[in-house]
C-alpha cells in the first residue's frame, strides 16, 4: 500500500518539483499553497508524512500548521523545509514537534533519506502503541477444540477484507479476537480503531462515528474526523453493535454498500476504505425479530460469522489464562515470584465465571496483590462468599465432567471440591472451615478422611 506524502509550500515550481521526486519512488502525493488549504487536507485524511515549508505568505505560517498538527495528528511526522533556515529556526521547529529540518535548496538524496526515516520511524511508533495498548488484554488463549477452531478460521479470514460479526458473551474476549484478525491482516501496519457503541450517547453516535463540520451543532468549533476517517486503510471495530440506534445502522449500512458518507453537517462525499468488525453480546437474530436491528445490515455483517465460547465451556483453558495473567501481573506491579497452589487451580475450575476470562483476568491479579506469601492459595473471603452467592441461586457450575458420573460419585466430588476450596480459603485451618460451613469439627475429619484427605487431618497440608 503506498504511502500519501502531503507537500505544503506556497511556491508551485517546489511542490512540483518535490512532488516528482516522490512519485518516481512510488508514493502518492498530494499539495497544498496555504497553511488554511494544509489544515483542510489534514483533517480530510492524515497522509504518512508532511513536508512543510515554514515561510509561506512572507511570514512562518508553516508553525500555524506545525503546531495545529501536534494536537490533531501527532503520529504524523512533519518534515520541515525553509529558505530562511537558520540555527535557532530548526531549534524552534525540533521543540514544536518536527521529525527533521532541511534547508532549501533541497537535495534530492537528503529529502528521501529523511521520508524513508520518517515513514520508518511512524510504523514502529504505530507497532509500540499497539503492543502497549494489548499489554493488558485478556490473551487468545486455548488448549481445547473450540478456542484452536476458532484461532484457525481467524487465520484464514484475517487475510481478507470480508466483514466479521463477533459474538459472545460479556468478557469472552471479542476485541482480542477482533485485534487478532486485524493482527493477520495486510492493514496491520495501521492502528485498529475500536469504538465501544454502548458507551457513546445516541445524539453523539453519527458525530462519533462520522465526524463534523465546524458549526454543525453548538460546541462544534472546528471540524472533526470520525471514527471511519480514522479507519481508512485500516480496521474499525464496532463493539456492541446492537445498542445502535435504527438510524444510525442505517448510515453504516450505507457505508458498507456504498464506501462513501458525509460528516454532520457537511455535504461533501467522503471515499474510505474500511474493512469492518462488528460485535454483540445480544442475539442479533431475536434483535431483528423485536425491530430493534436492522435485517438487511445483519447479513451485510454476517459473511464470516464467529462464535467466542464462554470460559465455563472451556474449563481446559482456565489453568493456561491464570498462569499467563498471573505472569503478567507480577512483571506489571514489580511482585516477587508468586506461583498458583494446585488446590486453588482446583477451585477456580468449579466457579462458573459469569464474567469470563476479564473475571478471571481481575481475580488472579486481585488476589497476587493481596496475597503475602509466595504461594497463592486463594486465602481470602471474597471467593467464599461468591461461591456462596452462586450456590443460593442454584448457578455454582461443577464442570462438564461431573454430568457423566452416578448421583453417588457426583456427590462425592461436590463434596470433595467444596471441602477443597472452603479448606484453601480458610487457610488450611480445619477448625476454621468447620465453623465456616457450620458442620461439627469431628464430623469434618471424618469426611476428609473419606475423601482421601488424610494429609490434612494429620496436619501436614495438602
Amino acid at each position: 500500500m503506498s504511502e500519501t506524502i502531503l507537500v505544503v509550500d506556497d511556491e508551485k515550481d517546489i511542490r512540483l518539483t518535490l512532488g516528482g521526486i516522490l512519485a518516481d519512488e512510488g508514493y502518492l502525493v498530494a499539495q497544498a499553497s496555504s497553511a488554511p488549504e494544509a489544515l483542510e487536507r489534514l483533517e480530510v485524511s492524515a497522509p504518512g508524512v508532511v513536508i512543510l515549508d515554514l515561510w509561506m505568505d512572507g511570514a512562518e505560517k508553516g508553525f500555524e500548521v506545525l503546531n495545529r498538527m501536534r494536537e490533531d495528528s501527532p503520529q504524523v511526522p512533519v518534515i520541515v523545509i525553509s529558505g530562511h533556515g537558520n540555527v535557532e529556526t530548526a531549534v524552534k521547529a525540533v521543540k514544536s514537534g518536527a521529525f527533521d529540518f532541511i534547508e532549501k535548496p533541497l537535495s534530492a538524496d537528503k529529502l528521501l533519506l529523511s521520508v524513508n526515516r520518517a515513514l520508518s520511524y511512524r510504523r514502529l511508533d504505530t507497532e509500540n502503541r499497539i503492543l502497549k495498548k494489548n499489554e493488558d488484554s485478556p490473551l487468545l488463549i486455548g488448549a481445547g477444540t473450540a478456542m484452536k477452531s476458532l484461532a484457525k478460521t481467524i487465520e484464514l479470514v484475517a487475510p481478507t477484507a470480508a466483514p466479521v460479526l463477533i459474538s459472545g458473551e460479556n468478557g469472552v474476549g471479542k476485541e482480542l479476537v477482533a485485534r487478532a484478525i486485524h493482527a493477520l491482516s495486510p492493514r496491520a501496519d495501521r492502528p485498529m480503531i475500536a469504538v465501544n457503541c454502548a458507551a457513546i450517547p445516541d445524539e453523539l453516535v453519527e458525530s462519533e462515528l462520522f465526524g463534523h463540520e465546524k458549526g454543525a451543532f453548538t460546541g462544534a468549533d472546528r471540524r472533526r474526523q470520525g471514527r471511519f476517517d480514522l479507519a481508512n486503510h485500516s480496521t474499525l471495530f464496532l463493539d456492541e453493535i446492537a445498542d445502535m440506534s435504527l438510524k444510525s445502522q442505517a448510515k453504516i449500512l450505507r457505508i458498507l454498500e456504498e464506501r462513501q458518507f458525509e460528516r454532520v453537517g457537511g455535504s461533501r462525499t467522503i471515499q474510505v476504505d474500511v474493512r469492518v468488525i462488528a460485535a454483540s453480546n445480544k442475539d442479533l437474530q431475536a434483535e431483528i425479530g423485536r425491530g430493534a436491528f436492522r435485517e438487511d445490515l445483519y447479513f451485510r455483517l454476517n459473511v464470516v460469522p464467529l462464535v467466542v465460547p464462554p470460559l465455563r465451556e472451556r474449563p481446559e483453558d482456565i489453568p493456561l489464562l491464570a498462569e499467563e495473567f498471573l505472569a503478567k501481573c507480577l512483571a506489571a506491579n514489580n511482585l516477587g515470584p508468586k506461583t498458583l497452589a494446585p488446590e486453588f487451580i482446583a477451585h477456580l475450575l468449579t466457579k462458573p465465571w459469569p464474567g469470563n476470562v476479564r473475571e478471571l483476568k481481575n481475580t488472579i491479579e486481585r488476589l497476587a496483590i493481596i496475597t503475602p506469601g509466595p504461594v497463592i492459595q486463594g486465602e481470602t473471603q471474597e471467593l467464599v462468599s461468591a461461591d456462596r452467592d452462586a450456590l443460593n441461586r442454584g448457578e455454582l457450575d461443577l464442570g462438564n465432567d461431573l454430568m457423566s458420573l452416578t448421583f453417588r460419585e457426583a456427590r462425592a466430588e461436590f463434596e470433595r471440591r467444596y471441602l477443597l476450596a472452603r479448606l484453601t480459603a480458610n487457610g488450611h485451618n480445619i477448625t476454621q472451615t468447620a465453623e465456616a460451613i457450620n458442620l461439627d469439627r469431628t464430623t469434618l475429619h471424618k469426611k476428609l478422611k473419606a475423601l482421601g484427605f488424610k494429609d490434612w487431618v494429620e496436619g501436614n497440608g495438602p
